[in-house]
C-alpha cells in the first residue's frame, strides 16, 4: 500500500486531515522499536530544502562507518503533492526523499536522517516515516524540540538529558559540542534510542551536527545552488 498518494486540495481540507491520520494510525502499527540487527559499515545523511512553495530538494550522502569516509551523493527534486499541515510535514518531504534514495549506487545500513524519528505529536516524524516505507533502520536528529520536556543537558560535550512526552522516553537531549546548543536524538524504525545516541555521538567528530546530517545538510544548500 502507498502511503504516498496525491491530494490536489487546499490545505487545510478536511477530507485530508481524515485520510493522512487515517494513514497515520496505520503507520503507528508497523512501528518497531529494537536494538539494530546489522553490522554498521555504512550510513546515510539526508535532508530536504524547498525551493520556493512547490518544489523541493531532497540529498542523500552514504559514508563509510566508523571511518565516516563520504563515499557517494545523491539528490532529487521534484514537485511538491501536498500542503502544509502541521504535524504531517513527513508526508511531503517523503515521497521526494525516497526518490532521492533510490539513486544510492550502494544501499546504507543505517539512515540518519536531519529531523525526528518517533519524538513527534503521533511518534511518526519524517525518520519513522522513511524507516517504515524502506523497512530499513533510521534515527533522527534534529535541531529543535517538536513535543515533550527535557531539563538542559550539562554543558560538556556527551551530556545527556531525556526528553519525555506522555511518560514515554521519545528522544534524548544530546550535546554533541562543548558549550553548544544540543540535538534531539531519537529513534525512527528498526532502532532503539540507545544505539541512536550511540552512533550520533560516534560521528559528531568537530561539529554540532553528527557528519552524516552535517554533510546532508551542506550537499542540499549546494545542489539547491545549483538548480536554481
Amino acid at each position: 500500500m502507498s502511503y504516498y498518494r496525491r491530494f490536489d486540495y487546499p490545505a487545510p481540507d478536511p477530507a485530508i486531515l481524515a485520510r493522512l491520520t487515517e494513514q497515520q494510525r496505520e503507520m503507528q502499527e508497523r512501528i518497531i522499536l529494537q536494538k539494530p540487527d546489522f553490522d554498521l559499515k555504512l550510513i546515510a545523511g539526508c535532508d530536504s530544502s524547498f525551493i520556493g512553495e512547490d518544489t523541493i530538494l531532497s540529498a542523500f550522502v552514504l559514508l563509510t562507518y566508523p571511518a565516516l569516509e563520504l563515499i557517494e551523493k545523491v539528490y532529487h527534486v521534484g514537485t511538491v503533492e501536498l500542503p502544509y499541515i502541521p504535524g504531517f510535514l513527513a508526508f511531503r518531504e517523503a515521497p521526494n526523499l525516497l526518490k532521492a534514495y533510490e539513486k544510492l549506487q550502494q544501499k546504507p545500513d543505517l539512515i540518519m536522517v536531519d529531523g525526528h524519528g518517533i519524538s513527534h505529536p503521533r511518534r511518526l516524524g519524517i525518520a519513522t516515516h522513511v524507516g517504515i516505507h524502506l523497512n530499513k533502520p533510521t534515527m533522527g536528529v534534529a535541531k529543535k524540540v517538536l513535543v515533550g520536556k527535557y531539563k538542559e543537558p550539562a554543558v560538556t560535550k556527551g551530556a545527556i538529558s531525556p526528553l519525555v512526552y506522555k511518560d514515554e522516553l521519545i528522544a534524548n537531549v544530546l550535546r554533541t559540542k562543548d558549550n553548544v546548543k544540543p540535538v534531539f536524538v531519537s529513534p525512527g524504525h528498526l532502532m532503539d534510542l540507545e544505539t541512536a545516541t550511540t552512533i550520533a555521538m560516534a560521528c559528531a567528530v568537530k561539529h554540532k551536527l553528527p557528519e552524516p546530517t552535517r554533510l546532508a545538510d551542506h550537499y542540499a544548500a549546494v545542489f539547491k545552488s545549483e538548480v536554481k
